[in-house]
């Protein structure tokens, strides 16, 4: 595996000895080897990122997953601003798979040795994560972090493509560099006018020393960046010429369907594959630590299969585990449990303590899973001491350390082939689908397998969204403000899952940002604030889904926000307001919001607005809902008005995508999003009784966009943790009561 504790260590004592580490933002002649490679039809590679054919189309590498986030389209522009290329000569490709290619942002921001949550600013801790980050040479996606971290590189590599484009020009014609200038996919000579166009000039230019310092355009000059591009992968997507993980067919191809104990932690204790070999198509039964799966001619025939296999699991410890004990845990652990501060300001224990009015309210929110559209799937051919994966991934190092690892060969021996994805929120960061069609393929050396999981395997055994427990203490002080304020969480510590899946050693305890963030980063000022969290060891797989802490978080204090608003008996915009004077992004997003929504216009009978705000992933969103509810708890909602400060906007449309994609996401949750345990094992199997939301019940959405200069933030999780409190907080405005758990079916409401 090329992940190891050793590794790790000796990154870090590189970082405490002051040594830059890492890969180059900008790589040199020797790091363009892996992107020259993938080279065709006359292209040639300038660095990392770029590829120019004799035409002068230019290809651009996107180092992160498109999972319908429009990543394809939006890092294209930084190469496309920087070249200085017509729109309609690029062309956008996954990336290999090379340490070049590293995600440094999300790296230094998931930890949990990370100092604080910083809002871009260059801690020491961020610095050391960075350069770890380097050393680990992770290529991921996830964390709303692929803007910003390619906001440089990807510059730096198109300006040095056009720095050197512009060298190879002067040098064929003998002009001075001085006097030539790059426009649309072409070096003007001004004085003389001629021209030549980069097909011409690609194989000279790329003789040349890559810039170390190009210059970078200044935002005034921007053509491309901040322009509603038309996106790279819509017209394949649309004609069907779009290849995502479970549409891969290479020759010779079989199929797998698989079955795995229910109960987590369990194995098989036995399986009599007599049962199933005769039955048509079937190739072979190959067993896992966890299950058994059948390979046939198609994966109707091999689900056919599994379906008739006898076979007796062995539950191990866990079968007694269910929701009601894991909550009785928690409800101790919030009494008892030993827990991790991440934010102390003043005494607001102490304080709190001798006041006599304190409001106190617990939240409760369950696990939830993924529910990507497209069923996890891998598929996988072993041979002659080499591997080739197919999968849809968020992380094609992982994928190639533990194909590796399941297959007993050396990392450089795997290949990796990472296709669109069918939705992603953190699931496909997940490596357990490589390892289970892996270890499969090894059992049948030559022969390509594609293994299929159903959409009940899929919803029983995914890496889930925690389950917590919130419970908050506040109180005014006499102008109505909130004097003192702590929230104490309770839930799984989704970083520790992660890790102790992907590198035990480094597992080394459960503190983990993660579990508080949207909590201990509030963007309100109070003179007294402690934010701590209990985390809990459970056999329950967690890991990140879509806004990870936020996701819940938000849903805790913008409601517990509106219960203090409501006992200072203030207007709710109001009493937010108040709490950031020292918050001028916050508040000018809280003012257009306000004005936007017509928050001060009353609504009719039986309608109501209700109101969140919430900073995640250097971004903030405000959000108001108009909801209509009936008195038997019909309800629907009606209108969502969203306002967006992420910092520099790179393609409107993709960023208004985004925050409609996280409201739909985020309502589902709200409404519906809840997965139970019972003897061990998940109860919900499919859509049936996992439900979305619907066209049909789907509200009107309005965006806006107000960037306030902040620095760059993510926006592919930003909307799903606000939409949650707003509905909620609409509720208590309409009919009084206070909503505390979710999803909103518990309480008995139904979405029209």
């Amino acid at each position: 595996m090329g992940f190891s504790r050793r590794k790790f260590l000796i990154g870090s004592s590189a970082v405490a000895g002051g040594l830059v580490v890492g890969c180059s933002l900008l790589p040199g002649r020797d790091t363009i080897a892996a992107y020259s490679a993938t080279a065709k039809n006359g292209e040639v590679a300038l660095n990392a990122w770029i590829k120019i054919d004799p035409t002068g189309v230019v290809t651009v590498a996107v180092p992160r997953a498109e999972m319908g986030q429009g990543i394809f389209t939006s890092l294209s522009q930084l190469i496309a601003e920087e070249l200085e290329v017509d729109w309609g000569s690029i062309r956008a490709e996954q990336a290999p798979v090379d340490e070049i290619y590293v995600n440094s942002y999300m790296l230094k921001e998931g930890l949990s040795f990370t100092d604080g949550f910083h809002r871009g600013e260059n801690t020491l801790g961020a610095k050391v994560m960075a350069k770890i980050a380097g050393i680990l040479g992770i290529q991921a996606t996830g964390g709303s972090t692929s803007i910003r971290d390619a906001w440089e590189p990807m510059r730096l590599a198109g300006a040095a493509g056009r720095e050197m484009l512009i060298t190879a020009a002067a040098n064929k014609w003998g002009f001075p560099v001085s006097q030539c200038r790059a426009e649309k996919g072409h070096i003007i000579h001004v004085p003389s006018k001629q021209t030549l166009g980069y097909g011409e000039l690609v194989g000279l230019a790329a003789s040349l020393d890559v810039p170390s310092d190009p210059k970078l355009k200044p935002a005034s000059e921007f053509k491309v960046i901040g322009k509603s591009m038309k996106r790279l992968d819509t017209a394949q997507k649309v004609n069907g010429q779009a290849v995502f993980g479970i549409d891969v067919e290479p020759e010779g191809l079989l199929y797998a369907a698989i079955k795995t104990c229910p109960v987590f932690g369990g194995s098989v204790k036995s399986y009599d594959q007599k049962a199933v070999l005769g039955m048509p198509g079937v190739k072979a039964v190959v067993p896992y630590p966890a299950g058994v799966a059948v390979v046939a001619d198609s994966w109707w025939r091999a689900k056919k299969a599994i379906d008739s296999l006898p076979i007796e699991f062995d539950d191990g410890d866990n079968g007694g585990l269910n929701t009601d004990s894991i909550f009785k845990q928690f409800a101790q652990e919030l009494e008892t449990g030993d827990a991790n501060t991440y934010m102390d300001v003043g005494e607001a224990e102490e304080f709190l303590a001798k006041q006599s009015d304190v409001l106190e309210a617990t939240y409760k929110a369950p696990y939830l899973a993924h529910a990507c559209m497209e069923p996890i799937n891998c598929t996988a051919k072993v041979k002659d001491g080499k591997v080739e994966v197919w999968v849809a991934n968020q992380a094609p190092t992982l994928v190639k350390w533990f194909a590796a690892k399941a297959a007993d060969i050396d990392s450089e021996n795997v290949t990796v082939h990472s296709p669109f994805l069918g939705g992603g929120f953190g699931r496909r960061i997940e490596v357990d689908m490589v390892i289970q069609a892996v270890t499969i393929a090894n059992a049948l050396p030559g022969t390509p397998i594609k293994m299929i999981w159903t959409r009940e395997e899929d919803f029983q055994h995914d890496m889930y969204r925690p389950a917590a427990l919130s419970r908050f203490k506040g109180t005014l002080d006499e102008k109505g403000n909130v004097a003192a304020w702590h929230n104490r969480i309770v839930s799984q510590a989704p970083t520790f899952s992660v890790m102790t899946r992907f590198a035990p050693a480094m597992a080394m305890d459960m503190s983990d940002n993660t579990t508080a963030q949207g909590s201990a980063d509030t963007p309100y000022a109070f003179p007294h604030k402690h934010i701590e969290h209990v985390p809990v060891d459970l056999p329950v797989p967690v890991g990140f889904w879509r806004s990870v802490g936020h996701s819940y978080n938000a849903f805790f204090s913008e409601s517990f926000m509106d219960e203090m608003a409501h006992k200072a008996k203030k207007d709710a915009y109001q009493f937010r307001r108040a709490l950031l004077a020292d918050r001028k992004d916050a508040r000018d997003v809280l003012d257009r919001l306000a004005k936007e929504a017509e928050w001060d216009k009353p609504l009719g009978a039986g309608r109501a607005k209700g109101m969140a705000l919430h900073e995640s992933f250097g971004s903030i969103v405000g959000q108001v809902v108009e909801i209509t509810l009936s008195d038997d708890k019909q309800l629907s909602v009606d209108r969502v008005v969203s306002v967006v400060d992420c910092g520099v906007v790179v393609n409107p449309d993709t960023v208004v995508a985004q925050i409609e994609s996280g409201l739909i996401y985020g309502l589902t949750a709200a409404f519906y999003g809840e997965i139970n345990i019972e003897n061990g094992q998940v109860t919900q199997s499919n859509f049936s009784d996992y439900q979305m939301i619907r066209l049909s019940n789907a509200p009107v959405m309005e965006t806006h966009l107000a960037p306030s200069g902040r620095h760059l933030g993510g926006v592919g999780e930003i909307a799903t943790p606000p939409i949650a409190p707003a509905v909620t907080n609409a509720i208590f405005v309409a009919k009084g009561e206070r909503i505390r758990e979710l999803p909103l079916i518990k309480s008995g409401y139904e979405v029209g």
